[in-house]
């Protein structure tokens, strides 16, 4: 059976014999042709251009049939070509995904999938390093740590730029077992271990509130999909209705998500301004404005090292336009934006189409947020947040700004 793709080449080899009497092939071999098709110039030289591009996949691919120890699916060959498309750009966050991939990269955005709750992104030494685990699932209660580099799944090697294979390794049916292979750095020195997690059906609150003592109101945001945003809202209200005099939001392992969902709660918080803008390789320029009424509370946002992408939009807005204070750690430093593109087979791909920048300017790809207050957590501390607040140095930071302020 000829695939479509070698129908098509067919097709304009065709094309190109038929456009005159006779065509020279190869060897001085010619072909009479009885009818004529009358084509430009300019046209012509599109076909060749064409033919010559796709040429030589194809004689490889049959190369490759040919010869091969093994048989190999022709729908693989092709799909192999593709990711290969975009891992040339050499962009770990520009990726081809077969469907079974595409679905599961989009379940992440929804809230609910199978695995052991840890978010993921490739280092600048092209190994996959946990951005943050999810809190209370099995990764964070089997002690992974923002920075920890993954370099095992079930005892097969993994780097940064098989990431989304790794991704779909470590996720699965809850209940079963994976083992994943740790480096981490402790007191400079790198150790690696193993630790066995069973996976669970991990579905995100993304979303927690909670009243501090002196009328402070506290929301953690752990990352930023579709439901985000009206939760959030949700709870800023209650708390209002409660009499909260200051508010403290914990972006700290946050990895990100949706732009327009973090943007959307910038807008409930900064007033009138711009909260962020994008640019791509055209110089072309978008900007996400806010239009409502300042939250007109003290305000204080906590990051960390784990506080990327959409997170970074959030607290740089903040931090430009001084509407609150930021507490904690330098943040990731993801200051580039992809889209998602499904195709018609359920197949997909994202793309980085621009970089962000927030309302001062800054584009913080690979330098992160520097908090206006630096803050470190001392390193025996496990558990971060309002159920630890006793050893959480950052948290209390937070409060005595925001005390301070309503005084």
């Amino acid at each position: 059976m000829i695939s479509k793709r070698k129908a098509a080449i067919g097709a304009i080899l065709l094309i190109l014999i038929t456009s005159m009497s006779t065509f020279v092939i190869s060897n001085m071999v010619q072909i009479p042709i009885k009818e004529k098709v009358i084509i430009t110039k300019s046209e012509y030289n599109d076909l060749v251009s064409v033919y010559r591009k796709y040429s030589k996949n194809m004689l490889l691919e049959d190369f490759i049939k040919e010869y091969y120890l093994k048989d190999v699916d022709e729908s693989t060959l092709l799909e192999g070509q593709l990711k290969g498309l975009f891992a040339s750009v050499e962009d770990p966050y520009s990726v081809y995904m077969s469907k079974d991939e595409f679905k599961s990269f989009m379940e992440h955005t929804m809230g609910v999938f199978g695995g052991i709750g840890i978010y993921v992104a490739p280092g600048e030494d092209n190994l996959i390093t946990v951005v943050s685990p999810i809190e209370d699932t099995p990764g964070e209660r089997a002690g992974i740590k923002p920075g920890d580099k993954i370099i095992k799944v079930n005892g097969k090697e993994f780097t940064a730029d098989k990431m989304d294979e790794a991704v779909k390794l470590m996720k699965g049916e809850p209940g079963t077992n994976i083992t994943i292979t740790i480096r981490r750095d402790i007191d400079g020195k790198p150790e690696i271990f193993d630790k066995i997690i069973t996976r669970e059906e991990i579905r995100v609150k993304t979303i927690k509130a909670s009243m501090l003592e002196n009328d402070i109101g506290y929301i953690r945001i752990t990352s930023f999909d579709e439901l985000t945003h009206k939760d959030f809202a949700a709870n800023l209200k209650a708390l209002k209705n409660k009499g909260i005099k200051g508010l403290i939001i914990d972006l700290r392992n946050n990895p990100g998500g949706l732009l327009d969902v973090s943007a959307k709660i910038a807008d409930e918080l900064m007033g009138e301004g711009t909260i962020v803008y994008t640019e791509t390789k055209k110089k072309e320029r978008e900007y996400l404005k806010s239009d409502k009424k300042m939250l007109g509370l003290p305000l204080a946002v906590i990051v960390n090292e784990g506080s990327a992408s959409a997170s970074e939009v959030l607290s740089g807005a903040i931090q430009d336009t001084k509407v609150g204070t930021i507490v904690g750690t330098t943040t990731f430093g993801k200051g580039i934006v992809q889209r998602i593109k499904e195709l018609s087979d359920g197949s997909g791909f994202k793309i980085t189409v621009s970089e962000y920048f927030t309302p001062n300017g800054r584009n913080i790809q690979g330098i992160g947020i520097t908090p206006d207050f630096v803050v470190e957590i001392p390193e025996n501390v496990e558990v971060i947040g309002v159920e630890n607040l006793k050893q959480d140095t950052q948290l209390q930071k937070a409060i005595e700004i925001i005390e301070d302020k309503i005084k």
